[in-house]
């Protein structure tokens, strides 16, 4: 039986879920998630805490049972503390900062990036260098991070452009350090 699947997911005290059918919505003070699980799975809200089980051992319901559990999971703890990830902005003269709802980067082009945020994600910039991406829906945290990477991905001779702050870029040595 799946390890994932068969742990119960604690409810805290200020979130609320209610299943409706194939339907569970989950509100709490960072926001409101909604999702449509797979019809064959049964989802059970019992004494503060969610259980997902399957109706067999076939394949397919062993894969969606892990899968259910972790989706509804990361929708009550995004409602209860949010997700975040952090960039930093690396290279002589790059630099990001917040224009109203916008992410303004300077990145070594001839024009400045603009980025508007999108409903559901909030950007705060505490310094010219690092861009935290905030929000309670993880799969859009984490698409929007790779957007705003892909502006200007790091680059391995200099180590320029966006990473993650937990990314490690691996340098190359260029054509002066060929010479022997």
């Amino acid at each position: 039986m799946s390890r994932i699947g068969r742990a119960p997911i604690a409810i805290p005290a200020d979130v609320e879920v209610k299943i409706e059918g194939q339907h569970i919505a989950v509100k709490g003070p960072k926001g409101t998630l909604e999702m449509n699980y797979h019809p064959e799975m049964t989802v059970k809200v019992e004494d503060g805490v969610i259980k997902v089980e399957r109706p067999s051992d076939d394949k397919q319901h062993r894969s969606l049972h892990g899968l259910t559990r972790t989706l509804i999971a990361n929708m009550i703890h995004g409602v209860h503390e949010e997700f975040t990830k952090t960039l930093e902005v690396n290279g002589v003269g790059y630099r990001a900062q917040k224009q109203g709802s916008q992410l303004v980067m300077n990145l070594g082009f001839s024009h400045q990036v603009v980025v508007d945020e999108i409903p559901g994600i909030s950007i705060d910039v505490p310094a010219p260098n690092k861009v935290i991406i905030r929000g309670p829906d993880k799969q859009k945290v984490g698409q929007f991070a790779a957007e705003v990477r892909e502006k200007r991905p790091p680059e391995p001779y200099k180590g320029k452009g966006i990473k993650y702050d937990y990314e490690v870029v691996r340098r190359k040595e260029g054509k002066a350090g060929k010479k022997a």
